[in-house]
């Protein structure tokens, strides 16, 4: 059982999600009775936190809507959160990180000297993004997605008119933004990078989402990265013995299998966009390998090896 103090700042934070929390499972949670649960309800109450309680056998307790609440308070895990969420906004890809260092400022502010110290504590640089996207875009994409309206948008790069789109979802990945949308002018799904979209305002009618050809956006985004229409996975997949030892080629290996066959030996399964692109990937561990198949490889490594000796031998 944690001390009370420690208690109610758990079951602030708890009943801060928004959820409908019933009593027995709050009890569990913090390790308490029933009886105890309601006796810090009333203490948060008389500190002017608005709880619902709903009574019977299935009752439980929530925030009441639209509630102020008073001074921010944080348990330890919450303030480690805030520190590296903030401190991480140079490497979210959005132009944020001044923002971000005056709100982490302010929010240490309010928190009890012990919380500050951790905070203090947490210091590190993360890396540089690939491309920044202005929050002002962020913000008119992702209100467009959650309304369901349509959007105009120019693109840098592209020729003719701005493009009419039916925003489904953003997506973030590896320091890039992307929308996901159907292209009413292409008749098709189309992958927009935020960085180089200037949506222009207001937004247009509402629309009624059409579903994905695939199971997420992020999922649908995964499986045109890689060339596939739908499915996350590469237009070609074969298997190699590569003869290093397994623990040298799974470092180098983002989206693949790697099994030790023995000490010296490993098998790898890996995908790629073509199988000639495919036999150049595994060339680039330098060791000798032996293509189990599929026969596309076999062949793909056939031609590749008599380009290869083509482009040796002396001329005169």
């Amino acid at each position: 059982m944690i001390g009370g103090s420690s208690r109610m700042l758990s079951l602030l934070s708890l009943l801060q999600t928004r959820r409908d929390w019933p009593g027995q499972v709050l009890a569990e949670r913090l390790g308490v009775t029933p009886r105890t649960v309601r006796r810090d309800v009333d203490r948060l109450r008389e500190l002017g936190y608005a709880i619902d309680a709903t009574k019977g056998r299935h009752g439980g307790y929530r925030l009441a809507a639209g509630s102020d609440l008073p001074p921010l308070l944080f348990d330890d895990e919450q303030a480690v959160a805030i520190a590296v969420a903030l401190q991480s906004a140079p490497s979210s890809g959005v132009a944020v990180d001044e923002a971000a260092e005056r709100a982490l400022a302010t929010v240490r502010q309010v928190m009890p000297s012990r919380l500050r110290h951790r905070v203090d504590g947490i210091r590190f640089t993360g890396s540089e993004p690939v491309a920044r996207v202005a929050p002002d875009v962020l913000e008119a994409v992702s209100t467009a997605v959650r309304d369901r309206r349509t959007l105009r948008v120019d693109y840098a790069g592209a020729d003719g008119p701005p493009r009419h789109v039916e925003p489904h979802d953003v997506v973030a990945k590896s320091g890039r933004w992307y929308l996901v949308a159907w292209d009413l002018g292409r008749d098709d799904w189309r992958i927009f990078r935020l960085d180089r979209l200037s949506p222009r305002t207001p937004g247009g009618v509402r629309f009624v989402p059409r579903p994905l050809p695939a199971p997420d956006a992020r999922s649908f985004l995964a499986a045109r990265s890689k060339g596939s229409e739908a499915e996350d996975r590469w237009p070609c997949t074969g298997e190699v013995v590569v003869e290093l030892p397994a623990t040298e080629v799974a470092r180098w290996v983002d989206d693949g299998e790697v099994t030790a066959v023995d000490e010296r030996s490993c098998r790898l399964v890996v995908g790629s966009w073509s199988w000639p692109s495919l036999v150049a990937l595994v060339l680039r561990f330098d060791a000798p390998f032996t293509v189990v198949g599929p026969e596309p490889l076999r062949q793909a490594a056939a031609a590749l090896s008599a380009r290869l000796a083509a482009a040796t031998t002396a001329t005169t």
